[in-house]
């Protein structure tokens, strides 16, 4: 069953998280994570949420996609976010 992780990210400079993007594709790579969602249009269609920032990863299971955020590679990845950003992320497991 294929892994998710979705992220809703406040970018309060972005200069520094370009650092981060960088590390955080590196991270992606070595993981094997499709990318779906990375930034891009959002317009809000129900409710109140008015994100700025959603990314969407697809990983092979929910295991590899937690294996994902617990790894060196993107440990790097958030250490060089840290002060550039408030990350909202949770890994779902997918239907299929």
């Amino acid at each position: 069953m294929s892994g998710y992780i979705i992220a809703h990210v406040q970018v309060t400079d972005p200069v520094q998280y370009e650092e981060y993007k960088k590390w955080s594709t590196d991270a992606m790579q070595a993981h094997g994570a499709e990318v779906c969602v990375r930034g891009g249009q959002v317009e809000r269609l129900e409710g109140d949420w008015a994100p700025e920032r959603l990314v969407l990863l697809k990983f092979p299971s929910f295991e590899a996609a937690k294996a994902f955020h617990a790894s060196p590679e993107y440990g790097r990845a958030r250490a060089a976010r840290e002060g550039a950003a408030v990350m909202r992320m949770v890994a779902v497991e997918g239907v299929g």
